[in-house]
């Protein structure tokens, strides 16, 4: 993405909009990370980014019963946020690392918000 600066020297973006597949596959992080159960689901999983965790342990980790926490992981793997991998009869999961990135490309993209980031006579 491109940056110019404005007569008073703050950053105005020049890139395009968002093409809509990116903007699908953005909404469906963001949709997938709607619900706090989910969001204290891949904050636990991520915690543990040097191993997997062990479905067994998550529902007393967490709280919750095994009905709930299925159908939320079901939903972060099927956004890509999380992998499982089955050792024996329980399942493992682990946070994929580009689960995140179009989320992370998205808000470096936004730039600086807010008082005093535009001009407002170098604008529109």
């Amino acid at each position: 993405m491109a940056t110019e600066l404005t007569a008073t020297g703050t950053p105005r973006s020049t890139s395009e909009a968002l093409s809509a597949e990116r903007a699908d596959r953005v909404a469906e992080v963001f949709k997938a990370l709607s619900d706090p159960v989910r969001v204290r689901l891949m904050h636990h999983i991520s915690a543990n980014c040097c191993s997997s965790v062990c479905v067994c342990h998550m529902p007393a980790d967490l709280g919750i019963t095994q009905p709930t926490l299925s159908y939320h992981l079901t939903r972060l793997l099927k956004a890509g946020l999380i992998s499982r991998e089955m050792r024996g009869k329980w399942a493992h999961y682990t946070a994929t690392a580009h689960g995140l990135d179009v989320v992370r490309a998205l808000m470096d993209g936004l730039g600086a918000v807010g008082p005093g980031t535009c001009d407002a006579t170098d604008c529109c």
